[in-house]
Formats: structure tokens, C-alpha cells, sequence
């Protein structure tokens, strides 16, 4: 059963008659529009953010706040860890960001969202200018980025002039121009990495290397090594890699002296690379990098150099900059013909997509879909609400929602309310957001799935997971329904990393294994797993781990050690492992797929409307 939906209560219900009246004529008025808000228009209700330790003592995020809401309550998750042991680091950063969250959230509900609530009135943003420039002293101040105020366009067009650096000694040489997304570090798409390395890399001789990435994930590498084969695909006929030979150390007397010699014996070789590779240190260049029809096209001192055909899910509109960095000093930056007036218009007419709005859930829920997201993420989720999530909406068992925490800054939150008051499919968990505790969102999913719709399957999945759902659910159907099981793809024995970037210290996991766990970009719960989490949460019992898949892992491990849900399992969790779990992108017949950008999210939606649940990877 559902919790029905907390409403402000009145101090003074004992006081005399006459002084209730006035009041009791306005809750009347305000129950009234709460159940009937088609025919009264906006409402005001009272939201008291209590779902914190933090919060609760926090005098002003306990306090009432007023939201007006012209048909449906923002959700908020009332996820309550006050009862965790704060003594651990990683509970104490919890409680901190719940703290944090709790004064975010006030401020964002203090808001008035009368805008919001008619996408029509929301006005449009101002046009932009055709070109943008920059001093080499102003990018230097900006950390070599040059922002493109509506992205790029067909024909538009980006010069730098530069010059790269002398690495002394045996260092590697390189720089990178990057054409790249809204977001900072890996939340930041890179739409074009162009990547010349002078001095070589693995293979001894000056390259360029070309790629994409995607949340932190590079594509296949295109790698022009100075030579082409006749039969290489092209790019609005431009070969993908041009020829060279050497580096001229600053001078062209040796390919004079070449020239000269075929000139006068009257010879042309055909297999004779005429021009050097096309960068030398501490000398200037001028590169240019279009877009065509086909893909971007790069030019070095006015000759071609390379191509590069677009891939599947990185669009000309999404590039938001250009950033230069490396061993290179930048002398300015330009960007011409580009669109006056931002292509995506999502944002701004969101009465547009009316169709994409969740519906009222029905009951009794089968399946809970949990989603977690970051506030930033707009263009994730909207791909997601584009392609499989049409099939949920289509579902009377099945639902789905979006779970995100709050961001550090104020313009992300407030972009964020309005498209949870539109769409309703976004829960807020209301901590500020980071890495190191996304399983706080995975708790809020199961505490929203036990206590909220009590859902009998919970499945977590990420914003850039394709989810087949049809197959999903005929893979659950499979395990008897008197079963525990824990469902994904599973890591058995897997040993925690002690350096580099995914690097858990001993005092953070003692263990020289993790228990068995699915990896986290897609797996499924029995009810009583995720009750379990949230019962050992409200004792004060739960144990959190910075990497979210593995808590959930020790999770299902001790609700399996215990005798009594032993017995009541029939024997025990039954762990189901199965590689359609996709982890690393996407392979034929899949359940899941991750690390899918909104391009792939569609065209896989598009494939699988066709009968053909076949992968959309980039070329």
C-alpha cells in the first residue's frame, strides 16, 4: 500500500470554534485542490524536509516550507539515516552531505515555481553571436577553453593558433584539442579528442590519435600513423588519415631538396610521401577543425590532415567548448559561422512532450526501476524517457523513476525541480551529490520500493543503461517466486584495487576479497532483500562501502548468513549470473547495456522496436 501524502498540520485544533472557522474554511479549500487540482488550478502545500539527521536538527531545513505545486508534489525521499553510526568516515561524510543537502533543499523549494508550472511562459533564452575569440592571454586566464555559446553548426568552423612546447629530455611531447560537452572532468562528454603526439608513443613514430568518450569510457581509437591504404573509407571524400614522412626539425630543405631531385629527373613516385608530420616544437601553427557532413575535418597551415567521421550519439549542438591542454602554448582561439540560436529546444518547450510525462502508478507494482542520476544529467534522462522507458509507461506493472541527489550549485537544483515537477518520475534524495556516496541512492531506491509502492522485484540501474525490459522480466520469471535471488552480472572473488583511481584502502576494506556481487550498471532484488537493507538501516545496523555495487553485494551476504531469512528462503539467496548483464557497453541479445550515450539510448530503442535487439556501437 501506498503512503499517502504528508500534509501540514494545524497548531491550535482545541481552540474555540469561531477562531477555527476561518482556518478550517482555508484547509477545506487546500484538501479539495490536493485531490482535485484540474478544477482549482495551483496549490500551496507544506514540504518539512526531515529526512536527515542534519536536517531534523537543523532549525531552519525542519522548518515548513511553502511549494506551490500546480498539480503534483515535488518527491522528495525520506530516506532517514539518522540511525547510522556516525563514527565511520564514510557514515560522517553522509551525515555532512545530508547537512549540506538539507540547506540546498530549502533553498530550492523557497523558489517560486509559478514559471515552472506553464513550460509556455518560460522565456527563451538570447541569441547568440555568429563568432566568439580569444587572446592568448585571455585563455590563459580561462585555462585555454573557449566557450561556444549554442554549440557548433554544419559549416562551423574553429582556428587555434599555437605552438607546442620542447619537452626536455626524453619526455613524450603531445597536446590535445578537445571538442567537448556541458560538465566538468568525466561528467564532461569529449564529442572530438584530436591528439597528436611529436615525439611517438608505443609505436616509436609521431601519431595523431582521434577519439570520443563518453562518462569517463573512450571509444576505438583512430590512429594516423603517416601513412594510407587506397581502399581507406573517407569522409565527405576526405580520407579519415593523411600521408608524411619525417619531422624537418623546423626546416624544409630536405623536402625541397626531394622535390628538386624528382622535379629534374622528371620521375613521379607514386609511393612518395611529400610532406612532413605536421607539427614541430616551438614552432607556430594554424589548425582549423570543421564540421562537415559526414564528420570533422582537420587542417594544419591550410593542408588536410585528418577526418573524422561522427559517431552515434556525439551531435554537433552538445559541443559547449573547445579546450586546449597539454605542452602547447596558445596564442588565440576563434570560432566562426556558428548557430545564432541553440538547436535543442527541449528545455524550453517542455509542453512538447506531454507524452513523456510518467503515469499515475497503478498497483500492485511487479517491478520498481530505480534509476540513479545526476542533477546535470538532462540530456541522459531525456533519452532515457525517449526510448525504453516508453515501454514502462506502457506497463501497469512495471515503474520507473530517476533518484538524484542535490548539486553544489543553485541554477542545476532549480533546472532540476522544474523537470521533476513536469515529468514526476524524479525522486530527490536530498544529500549534496558525490562518487563516494552513490549507495546512499541505492538505499533511497529500496526504502522507495519497500515502503512506498512495495514492489516485488527492485531493479538499480544507471542513467546511461539501456534496459530491454521485455527480456529482463522473462529472465526474473524464471526463478520461482518463493525464492530469494539476487540477479545481474556477477563478480565472484574479485579483489579491491590498492592504487590508482579506484584505489579502497585496507583500513577501508580489510579483506583481500569482496564478497560476490553484480556489477553495478545493472542487477535485480527479491522484496525481501531490499527490506532487509532498509530494516538493518532504521537498527542502525547498515554498513555502507564507497563502492556501491559491492554494499550491495555484503548486503545480500548477510541477509543469506542469517538463519531465520535462510529458512525462509527455501535454502537461501539464489545468485543469478548471467554476461546479457552488460558492464563494459553492449552485446548482441543483451538484457542490459551500459555506457550508451542518448544517440546509442535511441537508436537502440529504434532497433528494438524492429524486432532487433542488436547493439548501436560507434564505427
Amino acid at each position: 500500500m501506498r503512503r499517502p501524502p504528508r500534509r501540514a498540520t494545524a497548531a491550535g485544533l482545541l481552540r474555540p470554534l469561531l477562531l477555527f472557522l476561518p482556518f478550517a474554511a482555508l484547509l477545506c479549500f487546500a484538501t479539495f485542490s490536493l485531490h482535485h487540482p484540474d478544477r482549482l488550478g495551483p496549490t500551496t502545500v507544506a514540504v518539512t524536509v526531515t529526512a536527515t539527521a542534519a536536517a531534523a536538527t537543523d532549525a531552519d531545513a525542519a522548518r515548513p516550507l511553502q511549494l506551490a505545486s500546480p498539480r503534483h508534489r515535488l518527491e522528495i525521499s525520506t530516506v532517514d539515516f539518522r540511525a547510522l553510526n556516525a563514527t565511520t568516515p564514510l557514515h560522517a561524510a553522509a551525515v555532512r552531505a545530508f547537512s549540506d543537502g538539507g540547506r540546498l533543499l530549502r533553498d530550492v523549494l523557497a523558489v517560486p515555481t509559478t514559471a515552472a508550472a506553464s513550460p509556455a511562459r518560460i522565456p527563451a533564452p538570447p541569441g547568440c553571436p555568429p563568432s566568439v575569440a580569444r587572446s592568448g592571454e585571455e585563455l590563459r586566464t580561462a585555462g585555454s577553453v573557449l566557450a561556444l555559446p549554442c554549440g557548433l553548426a554544419l559549416g562551423s568552423h574553429v582556428t587555434v593558433v599555437a605552438s607546442p612546447r620542447r619537452v626536455p629530455g626524453d619526455g613524450l611531447s603531445q597536446f590535445a584539442v578537445e571538442l567537448r560537452g556541458a560538465g566538468d572532468g568525466d561528467a564532461a562528454t569529449t564529442i572530438l579528442h584530436f591528439n597528436p603526439r611529436l615525439r611517438g608513443d608505443w609505436s616509436g613514430r609521431p601519431v595523431i590519435e582521434l577519439n570520443t568518450r563518453f562518462r569517463g569510457q573512450w571509444g576505438p581509437a583512430q590512429r594516423c600513423v603517416g601513412w594510407r591504404r587506397p581502399d581507406d573509407e573517407t569522409v565527405d571524400g576526405s580520407v579519415k588519415c593523411e600521408q608524411w614522412a619525417w619531422n624537418t626539425g623546423g626546416t624544409f630543405e630536405e623536402l625541397k631538396r626531394v622535390w628538386s631531385r624528382d622535379h629534374v629527373a622528371g620521375q613521379k613516385r607514386r609511393d612518395l610521401i611529400d610532406w612532413p608530420y605536421p607539427f614541430v616544437e616551438d614552432e607556430l601553427f594554424i589548425l582549423t577543425l570543421s564540421a562537415g557532413l559526414e564528420g570533422y575535418h582537420v587542417q594544419v597551415d591550410g593542408r588536410h590532415v585528418a577526418s573524422f567521421p561522427y559517431r552515434i550519439g556525439f551531435i554537433l549542438e552538445d559541443a559547449a567548448m573547445v579546450q586546449v591542454n597539454g605542452d602547447i602554448a596558445v596564442k588565440s582561439m576563434v570560432a566562426g559561422t556558428l548557430p545564432t540560436a541553440h538547436p535543442n529546444i527541449v528545455e524550453r518547450n517542455l509542453e512538447l512532450l506531454a507524452e513523456l510525462k510518467a503515469p499515475h502508478p497503478e498497483e500492485p507494482v511487479e517491478l520498481f526501476i530505480g534509476i540513479l542520476s545526476a542533477g546535470s544529467h538532462f540530456t541522459e534522462r531525456m533519452a532515457v524517457r525517449r526510448s525504453w522507458m516508453s515501454a514502462v509507461r506502457n506497463s501497469s506493472s512495471t515503474m520507473a523513476r530517476f533518484f538524484v541527489a542535490l548539486n553544489g550549485r543553485k541554477e542545476v537544483n532549480e533546472d532540476l525541480k522544474k523537470e521533476a515537477e513536469f515529468f514526476r518520475d524524479i525522486i530527490i534524495v536530498p544529500f549534496v551529490d558525490s562518487y563516494d556516496l552513490v549507495v546512499l541512492k541505492t538505499v533511497a531506491i529500496y526504502e522507495y520500493a519497500a515502503h512506498v509502492v512495495s514492489a516485488k522485484y527492485i531493479m538499480k540501474c544507471d542513467d546511461d543503461t539501456f534496459v530491454r525490459l521485455d527480456s529482463v522480466m522473462a529472465e526474473v520469471k524464471k526463478i520461482p517466486d518463493d525464492k530469494s535471488f539476487y540477479v545481474g552480472n556477477m563478480n565472484y572473488y574479485h579483489r579491491p584495487l590498492r592504487e590508482g583511481k579506484w584505489a579502497v584502502s585496507y583500513e577501508e576494506w580489510p579483506r583481500a576479497t569482496y564478497p560476490p556481487y553484480a556489477d553495478g550498471p545493472g542487477y535485480i532484488v527479491s522484496s525481501d532483500i531490499a527490506n532487509f537493507v532498509v530494516t538493518e538501516l532504521e537498527q542502525g545496523r547498515l554498513n555502507l562501502f564507497k563502492m556501491e555495487d559491492v554494499s550491495v553485494g555484503m548486503w545480500v551476504g548477510q541477509f543469506n548468513g542469517t538463519a531465520a531469512k535462510v529458512a525462509a528462503a527455501g535454502g537461501g539467496v539464489e545468485y543469478v549470473h548471467s554476461g546479457r548483464f552488460c558492464q563494459f557497453g553492449c552485446v548482441e541479445d543483451y538484457l542490459t547495456a551500459h555506457y550508451q550515450s542518448p544517440g546509442q539510448m535511441l537508436c537502440l530503442w529504434e532497433k528494438l522496436e524492429q524486432g532487433k535487439p542488436q547493439c548501436c556501437n560507434a564505427r
